[in-house]
């Protein structure tokens, strides 16, 4: 009967599916690589069945732009080949006839809100869309923002472990208020306060920190913290 679903050892097939071409590129590029779909769903993190699942399945309905990325470095081939073409197309159409929203990099980036942490690689892994109005409504419009992940209790709770927040990096005068701050390969976010004769303090939320009071020259401001975003 058409539409019902077949019921394979563990492979669950829907008679109607269509394979897409992305799909079947990246069945064939398994096969010939000799790697299981199951293997190649741990290699992104993920479930062993996720990627058999996408293949036969068509769910997901598309693969996440970090995975793809993932799978493309491992076989050795563009990320173009593993995305679906049409959608592709469909996307560009809307974002080169849409300028009503702004692109903000989310960084693989962490700032500790805690004792430390060395920062890894600031590479861009994914993005967030904020809306153009908006962000002219937050005096935003002309920002350079990022996004980053915040690590630690540090600033509870103003600030919360695994928050987002968007740090403008926009050239300003220092002015107190939450910074991201580089102390030699660390990054923190801190309450950053002038105390005078050219020296900071760098303030936690959390009282059970206490104040680090560094001179100016041996910090590096990254940016004001002007957003946040987490799980409630």
């Amino acid at each position: 009967m058409a539409g019902t679903p077949v019921l394979r050892g563990n492979d669950l097939v829907m008679s109607e599916f269509k394979m897409t071409p992305e799909r079947a590129k990246l069945l064939e590029l398994s096969r010939a690589k000799g790697v299981s779909l199951s293997k190649m769903s741990e290699l992104i993190g993920r479930n062993s069945a996720y990627l058999q699942q996408f293949i036969k399945r068509g769910s997901p309905r598309k693969l996440e732009e970090g995975d793809r990325m993932k799978l493309a470095q491992f076989f050795g081939v563009s990320d173009d080949v593993l995305s679906d073409s049409q959608e592709n197309s469909y996307i560009e159409e809307i974002g080169a006839a849409d300028s009503n929203y702004i692109e903000v990099p989310r960084l693989s980036v962490g700032a500790s809100a805690g004792p430390g942490a060395l920062s890894s690689q600031e590479t861009p892994f994914d993005t967030f869309r904020f809306s153009r109005r908006w962000l002219v409504e937050q005096g935003l419009e002309h920002a350079q923002l990022s996004a980053i992940t915040v690590e630690g209790d540090s600033m509870e709770p103003l600030l919360n472990d695994r928050d987002e927040i968007l740090v403008d990096c926009s050239p300003r005068p220092l002015r107190d208020g939450i910074y991201v701050v580089r102390l030699g390969d660390t990054l923190v976010v801190k309450r950053v306060a002038s105390t005078g004769g050219g020296r900071l303090a760098l303030l936690s939320q959390n009282l059970a920190y206490p104040p680090v009071n560094v001179m100016a020259q041996d910090v590096e401001i990254i940016g004001r913290v002007v957003w946040k975003g987490g799980r409630i």
